[in-house]
């Protein structure tokens, strides 16, 4: 399943898990390390407009986005944005917050807005490649962390 959303984000090279009526990708500029975009399968541009399924499984995707990351990043609290100003398909970007920096790969990400907003000026930006070895990493982490329970 695509959509152009999770197209511009490089679905389905970019793909860390998904649930029924959700997709967890890799965001390609990463704020932090682990920044994601959780996408709405349905063809949706305004949040009031999903259906109480995809409402339901939200918190699915929520929860494995949470283990997940905390495992990978042990961030101190997470972002949900939905800005939807370019990309009108449903969406949020997700950032992990923390104080100081991860390194990943032998790349150094600092969490610039800490402890106020996240700055999503201040990005690692990751090449195709880079992003596709960082999802595959987290889609092993969501099916040990027991986020394979929310897949379809």
């Amino acid at each position: 399943m695509t959509n152009p959303t999770a197209a511009a984000f490089g679905y389905p090279q970019t793909l860390v898990a998904e649930t029924r009526h959700w997709l967890v990708l890799v965001r390609p500029k990463q704020p932090t390390l682990g920044s994601l975009v959780l996408v709405c399968k349905e063809p949706v541009q305004a949040f009031p407009d999903l259906s109480p399924d995809a409402f339901s499984d939200l918190k699915a995707a929520t929860r494995g986005i949470e283990a997940m990351l905390s495992s990978a990043v042990a961030y101190e609290r997470i972002n949900y944005l939905m800005l939807m100003m370019v990309d009108r398909d449903v969406h949020f970007h997700v950032i992990a917050r923390y104080d100081g920096e991860r390194s990943d790969a032998g790349l150094t990400f600092v969490d610039a807005g800490w402890p106020g907003p996240p700055d999503l000026k201040s990005c690692v930006d990751l090449d195709p490649e880079q992003a596709a070895r960082l999802a595959k990493r987290l889609g092993e982490l969501w099916r040990d962390v027991g986020g394979a329970a929310a897949r379809p």
